[in-house]
């Protein structure tokens, strides 16, 4: 886990090296002072046998030396928080952007296996708790052990054996450190999973907060979120009490070991001759250093206590940063797609692995570059799982699928997916002008192109009737445009990819059968060689296509013109004649 969250530090290396350099120097310039003022006190009570001009000049020579020593000290603990500061928020920059462009990188099938609230959580939160333990690791976690080192060193040189004590409370805090975490662990890692539960209502509030308002749901809204909050902070509360023992338990040692000091050191003093030689000044030396080791140790307990919350935070990310992706490019890819022809030979595909089940069941079908092609079928046919393998958005199980006469396997993934464009049911617009939108499909389009696209999409008209045109904002999720106007945005931007293959998955079932066909009269027109599939629930949207596929259960049903499939398929003719009747109805 380590080694996988070192890799992200990279040019932040130097910080995180030179802050450690500069924090060993401050505990070394803060250890020297209390022994320095110790020399000083030495001088002072033997000032009366000394000359007044070599007393003071002892003094002021000490003075100095204290001074020197605190400034260097400051310029020390000052460089020490810059470049922990720097190497911290850096290293938290790095760790974010390698998570970002990991999952780009993930197929379907591992998008599949985290939830998107989930991911935030990973991105947002482990993030920023892996940052605060980083930072604390870079700095706390170097100044007090090396703090506990060299004030044990200094302590035994003042105060002799009776350094020892300090030592003694040692096994102690450890042993008491390591309980609480043995027993914190399992709570903050139930803990990171109720914070994705409550990213995830949060995000379904917000998203579907049209629908939560149309259906007054709004206090059943509120008490989903009321339940996962609150589920959060009795798991929070849980883990904060284990973590409350350890300042306790702290401040016991602290003032057990320095009554301890005191007791023994003052009875040292008061036996005096032969007992080592204690006077007032080693004590009180002695007693400086033992705070300065059981402050140390506080400051650890600190560091450790926020190691134990982060150290779920960073499996969490290190599972992400882990996970390989199921799709590769071959060791020599193909980057050029001939034509738009499509072979699918015996295809059985399941999503899983230890699925029972296939999806889709031998599939044996052949497309023309250049057909047009219907798909209908039923809610569960798997019409979207069949197209979904022409972009190699997931791999077949068994069989193969072939575009331009080649195995999509064989093909650079990026090389493929720019020519086979999809245009979902629930495509998505992002922030941005409409622009900026359409060019996702091109981004070197020129303004002409994109009016062109818009223009086959049946989308001119309605941009233009925007104040601002093609300028006009969409704002998040295109909130501001209505269904049908989303749908035809994102058949433009595919249609600016020039693809070989354009496919529309139910992506025309917000418009009217008018618009429907004028844009499939558009497609007939202006991109007659472009393999065109086209899946649906009207028969309307199908009926004109060269061949129309039938889909039941994962399987090829029937295949034929429209003409044909409702004198030949059972599926297919009820769904016309329930279609019919009820048009004929609504014209009534």
């Amino acid at each position: 886990m380590l080694k996988t969250l070192a890799k992200s530090i990279r040019e932040y290396k130097t910080a995180s090296i030179l802050s450690p350099l500069f924090v060993t120097i401050e505990v070394i310039l803060e250890c020297l002072m209390p022994f320095v003022i110790a020399e000083l006190v030495g001088v002072i009570e033997h000032s009366g046998s000394m000359e007044e001009a070599e007393a003071m000049a002892t003094v002021w020579k000490y003075a100095g030396i204290l001074v020197g020593i605190a400034v260097a000290s400051l310029v020390a603990g000052t460089l020490a928080g810059v470049f922990c500061a720097k190497a911290s928020t850096g290293f938290a920059k790095n760790l974010r952007k390698d998570l970002y462009y990991h999952i780009q990188e993930f197929s379907f099938e591992n998008i599949d296996k985290f939830s998107t609230p989930s991911l935030v959580t990973r991105m947002t939160t482990d993030v920023t708790n892996v940052q605060m333990a980083y930072m604390m690791i870079v700095r706390l976690a170097i100044r007090a052990p090396l703090m506990v080192i060299f004030s044990f060193i200094m302590a035994f040189v003042m105060g002799g054996d009776l350094a020892w004590i300090f030592i003694a409370v040692v096994p102690v805090v450890a042993a008491a450190l390591f309980a609480i975490m043995y027993k914190v662990m399992p709570t903050f890692r139930r803990l990171f999973h109720k914070y994705d539960d409550m990213n995830e209502s949060v995000q379904e509030n917000v998203s579907g907060i049209r629908v939560v308002k149309a259906y007054v749901r709004e206090e059943y809204e509120k008490d989903k979120f009321g339940k996962t909050s609150t589920a959060l902070m009795k798991d929070f509360t849980k883990a904060e009490r284990l973590l409350a023992w350890n300042d306790p338990i702290m401040q016991f040692a602290f003032y057990g070991v320095l009554s301890s000091v005191l007791f023994v050191g003052s009875y040292l003093i008061m036996k005096g001759g032969d007992t080592g030689g204690y006077d007032v000044t080693s004590v009180s030396q002695l007693i400086v250093y033992g705070m300065q080791i059981l402050s140390s140790v506080m400051m650890f307990s600190m560091v450790f206590a926020m190691i134990a919350m982060s150290m779920e935070s960073a499996r969490r990310i290190v599972e992400v940063l882990n996970e390989k992706s199921s799709l590769h490019d071959p060791e020599n890819p193909i980057f050029e797609v001939k034509d738009g022809s499509i072979d699918f030979d015996h295809v059985n595909f399941k999503y899983s692995p230890t699925a029972e089940k296939f999806v889709l069941n031998d599939i044996d079908l052949h497309i023309k570059s250049g057909e047009t092609i219907g798909i209908i079928g039923g809610t569960g046919s798997s019409k979207t799982s069949l197209v979904n393998l022409l972009s190699r958005l997931y791999d077949v199980t068994e069989g193969s699928v072939e575009v331009g006469g080649v195995d999509v396997r064989e093909y650079d993934l990026t090389a493929l997916r720019n020519q086979v464009a999809v245009v979902l049911q629930k495509n998505v617009l992002f922030s941005g002008t409409i622009k900026e939108n359409l060019r996702w499909g091109n981004p070197d389009a020129t303004d002409e192109e994109l009016v062109e696209a818009c223009k086959l999409a049946q989308a001119d008209e309605f941009v233009r009737a925007f104040p601002k045109g093609y300028d006009t904002y969409i704002e998040q999720g295109g909130t501001n445009v209505s269904g049908g106007q989303k749908q035809r945005l994102c058949i433009a931007r595919a249609l600016l990819k020039k693809p070989k293959i354009l496919v529309l998955d139910d992506s025309t079932s917000a418009v009217d059968t008018h618009t429907d066909a004028l844009i499939r009269k558009a497609f007939r027109d202006y991109i007659p060689t472009t393999t065109k599939i086209i899946i649906a629930q009207r028969i309307s949207s199908v009926e004109d296509a060269d061949r129309i596929i039938v889909m039941d259960g994962g399987k090829i049903n029937g295949i034929g013109t429209h003409e044909e499939l409702v004198k030949t398929n059972a599926i297919y003719a009820e769904v016309y004649h329930s279609q019919t009747k009820g048009a004929a109805s609504d014209e009534k």
